[in-house]
């Protein structure tokens, strides 16, 4: 017996088709060792199967096929949790994934195509086979040094193999579109909060004379200009000479921002005026790579928001960046501002082979800033991915940032000193701890950090 994709028109098929009459019997699951609908509390599972000794294996969510399985992680790693389960099946038909509970993340540990389940069934009956009780050790052994190892991509051979990665990997990304009001600033921290949480250790660098990610990450606390305490120092002087000012002496810690707190190297709004002293010398260009070196060992990743434009500052940071993010609400005049970067990265690629650095990979247009609005997201929303990919020829992530009201309101908190208002901004991270209506976008930032980890072998 074989599985076809095309025969799963939607969900109640996926169940039906894929997952009882086909992977349950070949995964070795007889009818009284597996359950459909189950309730747990307040939540529903799809399936639940057990392993030989009554303990529980693994939990099995059907999507519709038109689904994108990069939305459904998180809920799945709360399953996990809640029921101690070893793994997770995630499957639209079109793909399936199973990912392996590790401590507070997710592991991916196998994917394949749904024209690929029937040749691929050993490999999966290898990982969540009933009778497969020894090579689960083997896996636990492996998953549980997320720090020594990471994924093969998913078009390798033997998916189930783990490969060590090379020490002292510190990646850069910058954040960039030089349209301004496309989220740059709210993806940046946001990212950066989601992946601290995560283990990572994060360094987030503003770069944009707006200072909008100091003031997000709470360093901007004063009212008064002589309370001013980074106007000599932030990002400006790590630029200004090479010989003094490095990162230790310039970065600060995100204040009440985010748990753990993130490292911050802060902008200024005297940016602008400096701009021209710093563009005259040549060297100043490279002088952000230097002092990334030195501090390569002390951090995972390095997320810099750069201005929406094609000055003296975003070229430094790109000059830096291992790769490059474009958050894009994806509207037209947005749109027209994308061969612009694309030339701009170009350019600054020529700059990067002179002083022997690899070019900028481009990670992917974000969407971010997007409406929920239903018949948007069913009938508009499809059309604009579609162009990215077919007029402008950029990658797409799969990950969505969607305009929501906990958003706005996390960035905008406030503390009340006497007669005074202190900018008090929560990541979305640490504010949905306490916000219900922040619950999803926590949730699609918790989505992006594990996609960006996917591309950047993290």
């Amino acid at each position: 017996m074989s599985f076809n994709p095309e025969h799963c028109r939607n969900e109640s098929e996926v169940e039906s088709k894929l997952i009882v009459q086909y992977l349950l019997p070949q995964l070795g699951y007889t009818p009284d060792t597996w359950h459909q609908e189950v309730v747990v509390g307040s939540i529903r599972l799809d399936f639940l199967a057990f392993g030989k000794r009554s303990h529980l294996r693994v939990v099995m969510e059907a999507k519709h096929p038109k689904q994108n399985l990069n939305h459904h992680i998180y809920r799945l790693r709360h399953y996990l949790t809640i029921l101690n389960a070893e793994y997770g099946l995630l499957t639209n038909g079109k793909e399936l994934r199973i990912y392996q509970k590790n401590k507070d993340y997710l592991q991916l540990i196998f994917n394949c195509y749904g024209q690929e389940i029937h040749k691929r069934i050993d490999e999966i009956r290898y990982f969540i086979g009933r009778d497969n009780l020894k090579e689960k050790n083997i896996i636990n052994s492996l998953v549980n040094r997320p720090s020594d190892f990471t994924e093969i991509p998913a078009h390798s051979k033997s998916n189930y193999c783990l490969e060590s990665k090379r020490q002292n990997s510190m990646k850069t990304i910058a954040i960039y579109h030089n349209k301004g009001g496309v989220g740059k600033t709210t993806v940046s921290v946001n990212l950066a909060a989601a992946l601290s949480k995560k283990g990572k250790r994060v360094l987030l660098i503003d770069i944009d004379s707006q200072a909008n990610t100091t003031f997000a990450t709470g360093l901007i606390k004063f009212q008064f200009e002589e309370d001013d305490d980074l106007r000599e120092q932030n990002v400006y002087h790590l630029l200004e000479s090479g010989d003094f000012n490095f990162i230790p002496d310039i970065v600060r810690k995100s204040n009440y921002f985010n748990n753990p707190e993130i490292d911050v190297v802060p902008s200024h709004i005297t940016l602008i005026e400096r701009q021209d002293k710093v563009n005259k010398i040549a060297a100043t260009r490279g002088r952000l790579v230097t002092k990334l070196k030195r501090v390569e060992n002390e951090y995972d990743i390095v997320i810099i928001d750069t201005p929406p434009s094609r000055d003296y500052y975003a070229e430094v940071a790109l000059i830096s960046a291992d790769y490059v993010m474009i958050p894009s609400d994806l509207k037209p005049f947005a749109n027209q501002g994308l061969p612009t970067v694309i030339n701009f990265i170009k350019q600054v690629d020529e700059y990067k082979q002179m002083i022997g650095k690899q070019p900028i990979k481009i990670m992917g247009v974000v969407a971010s800033k997007i409406s929920t609005n239903s018949k948007f997201l069913q009938y508009t929303f499809p059309k604009q991915r579609d162009v990215i990919l077919e007029r402008y020829n950029l990658p797409l992530m799969e990950s969505v940032i969607y305009d929501r009201t906990g958003l706005s309101e996390c960035m905008n908190q406030v503390i009340q000193v006497g007669d005074l208002e202190y900018p008090d901004p929560k990541s979305i991270v640490k504010y949905a701890e306490s916000k219900a209506s922040a619950q999803l976008s926590a949730e699609e930032f918790e989505i992006l950090a594990m996609e960006v980890l996917k591309n950047i072998g993290g």
